[in-house]
């Protein structure tokens, strides 16, 4: 009997060595799972303890398809049929691929802790073709500085490496008497474990069982942002691979979809073209939450905000709108919105083969068509997150960043470098007016600009000066602030001004605080301002219109009576009704598009209106009116969205984004 016991330890001592090893990685998920949801506690505190333990108990299904296919190899060296296993020093280096991979996803996984709060979704593979323009010094910089601010998160790290070397578990011993049995007991292992591995992998059991992806972890999370606690990083990694971002929907025939939308914008006033510079300030992190003039509901006495001077102008000098959005979540998704009026569905243009279109933009019509001298700006290092190339396939026909800005001996170069980024916002601002005085008009320019950005630092003679809110990044938003105020200061002084057209948007949103920009909705919430000082009619504060950062470009060139037809997915919002105006934006966290009209917003996941919101009446999107709105209003929208989608789509693959 004791001989029997011995025996039958043995034969199972593989699959228990395995199980308990895959137990570790488990822990260590949950582990990262944990962090994740203290280190964005801001977002997540307003969920029930019962809803949260639901979320971490949904993660487990994503966790067990992430673990078994990092795992795939692990399990495969645990169990094949093979004597040779028992040698000496197989095992030894097992323990150490095991660990190494395994340590390597918690990496991903901990590194999303603080990226989360930027992009809104688990990190894919293109994020690391979004920072492939970096250099690796400044990337060096850039992490090291992170690590400091989040040392807690490296120690973290470092434990679960140990844990998973320390508490790495070997089977026994199998001796060569054994051998019939020991193929036998692990072959039997092996058809078991391959088959409940890849029903795990898919994260189902049926044949009918769909392989599970990004989209799967909508049915646990009441909104997009939870789905953030249920996926973790190296699944998502695994299901964006070598995915083929922009697919062409066949929602409708061409003829019909044009009916909803056409993004051919042909001329339609007879007015002589005015040839006014057009001046696009696209300010980093700006989001509406830290604007006083837009949160005037956030206290009973009025909020002060963080943004005095661009307070100021859009109360007395502009032209605003109530429900402004962006079109995407980081900055080179805001870009193309921005300046060619092209959104970011799927995955970030620049990042896709896509990128080599043919585009088109205020740049390109304007110089092209109207003789219009063009330049961007951005005081990074020339080449930064891809700026530059996306700037030259537009058609802006200069390029000024930090390089530029180190040969111009009225400047500092860079003795006026933030030490992560770029060259501080007022420096560069004042560079920026400089070079345009120096342009033939008209002129069409764009800055984007940088400080408001992680690691929320200032130059030293403005430490203590700002207001500092409940993120530090609020203070360096009061800082851009001033910078802008400085750069209109001067700008008002040049004979350009009063014959300039200024936009001023944000790239994006970042670190919302107030539940209503925390809603999927309110993560777009972005300021889109028109200011022409010569021109008092552009002024006033629309309730009415839905706008959206796609809608600048056809509104600048409508302004203008631009006398050419191109390409836009946005509106002329000056001259819509508020009746026909609309946003679109895609959903990185639940892989799902939002549409927004009137006095609605539906949430589509490609195939189904999955629910729908009055986000006037409903600011924080807590009731589905998806079966009670009426039924022609959502059909309406729901093929709109279609519309909207599948033409962007097939315009992408198959480079028709300009007028030919």
């Amino acid at each position: 009997m004791r001989k029997y016991k011995y025996t039958d330890k043995l034969y199972l001592s593989n699959l228990k060595a395995l199980l308990w090893n895959l137990l570790i990685v488990y822990i260590a998920y949950s582990i990262c799972r944990l962090l994740f949801y203290l280190n964005n506690y801001h977002t997540y505190s307003d969920i029930e303890f019962g809803h949260l333990m639901e979320l971490f108990g949904a993660g487990l299904i994503f966790d067990t398809s992430a673990i078994l296919y990092t795992n795939l190899v692990i399990i495969l060296l645990f169990l094949l049929p093979l004597h040779w296993k028992e040698r000496r020093g197989y095992y030894s280096v097992v323990r150490w691929i095991y660990t190494i991979i395994n340590s390597l996803c918690v990496t991903t996984n901990l590194i999303d802790c603080v990226y989360f709060q930027y992009t809104g979704k688990q990190t894919t593979l293109s994020v690391l073709k979004e920072f492939s323009h970096e250099g690796a010094g400044n990337m060096a910089n850039i992490l090291w500085k992170q690590v400091l601010d989040n040392w807690y998160l490296l120690l973290a790290g470092i434990l679960m490496w140990v844990m998973f070397y320390r508490l790495f578990r070997r089977p026994r011993r199998n001796p060569a008497h054994h051998l019939l049995s020991y193929y036998v007991s692990n072959a039997i292992a092996l058809c078991v474990v391959i088959p409940l591995c890849i029903a795990g992998m898919r994260g189902g059991f049926t044949t009918a069982t769909r392989p599970i992806t990004l989209s799967n972890a909508n049915q646990y999370a009441d909104n997009p942002s939870e789905t953030g606690i249920v996926l973790n990083t190296p699944f998502a990694a695994i299901r964006t691979f070598n995915k083929k971002p922009f697919v062409t929907p066949d929602y409708m025939p061409d003829s019909e979809a044009l009916t909803y939308f056409n993004p051919v914008h042909e001329p339609t006033d007879s007015l002589s073209f005015k040839p006014m510079n057009v001046v696009v300030l696209i300010v980093e992190s700006y989001g509406k939450q830290h604007f006083g003039f837009y949160n005037k509901h956030l206290r009973a006495e009025g909020y002060p905000g963080f943004t005095p001077y661009l307070d100021s102008l859009i109360t007395s000098s502009a032209q605003t709108y109530e429900y402004s959005y962006a079109n995407g979540l980081k900055s080179i998704e805001g870009m193309p919105s921005v300046l060619s009026g092209i959104p970011n569905f799927v995955e970030p243009l620049f990042l896709t083969p896509a990128s080599l279109n043919d585009f088109s933009g205020l740049a390109r019509e304007l110089s092209t068509n109207k003789g219009y001298h063009s330049a961007f700006f951005h005081g990074a290092m020339n080449g930064s997150m891809g700026f530059e190339a996306f700037a030259n396939s537009t058609g802006f026909q200069e390029y000024y960043g930090r390089t530029e800005y180190n040969e111009d001996p009225n400047y500092n170069g860079d003795g006026d470098f933030d030490g992560t980024w770029a060259i501080w916002d007022e420096e560069f601002m004042q560079y920026y007016c400089d070079c345009m005085s120096k342009m033939k008009e008209p002129f069409m320019t764009a800055l984007f600009t940088a400080s408001s950005h992680t690691p929320f630092s200032l130059p030293d003679r403005y430490k203590g000066v700002f207001p500092q809110g409940e993120d530090p990044l609020q203070e360096c938003i009061a800082y851009t602030d001033h910078a802008i105020r400085r750069f209109f200061e001067k700008a008002s002084r040049q004979a350009w001004f009063n014959n300039t057209l200024f936009v001023i948007t944000a790239d994006h949103t970042s670190h919302n605080i107030d539940p209503f920009y925390r809603t999927s909705l309110g993560h777009f919430a972005v300021p889109i301002i028109f200011y022409a000082p010569g021109d008092p009619s552009l002024r006033g504060y629309d309730r009415e219109k839905v706008v959206e950062q796609t809608d600048i470009m056809p509104t600048v060139l409508s302004y203008l009576h631009y006398d050419q037809p191109y390409i836009a997915f946005g509106q002329d919002i000056l001259n819509t009704p508020a009746d026909k105006t609309f946003a679109i934006h895609w959903i990185p966290g639940s892989e799902s598009y939002q549409f927004v009209y009137g006095t609605y917003v539906i949430d589509f996941d490609g195939k189904h209106v999955t629910n729908a919101f009055n986000y006037r009446t409903d600011s924080l999107l807590q009731h589905d009116i998806k079966e009670s709105m009426p039924a022609d209003t959502l059909r309406m929208m729901e093929m709109q969205t279609k519309s909207i989608v599948q033409q962007y789509m097939q315009r992408m693959n198959g480079n028709q984004l300009i007028i030919r």
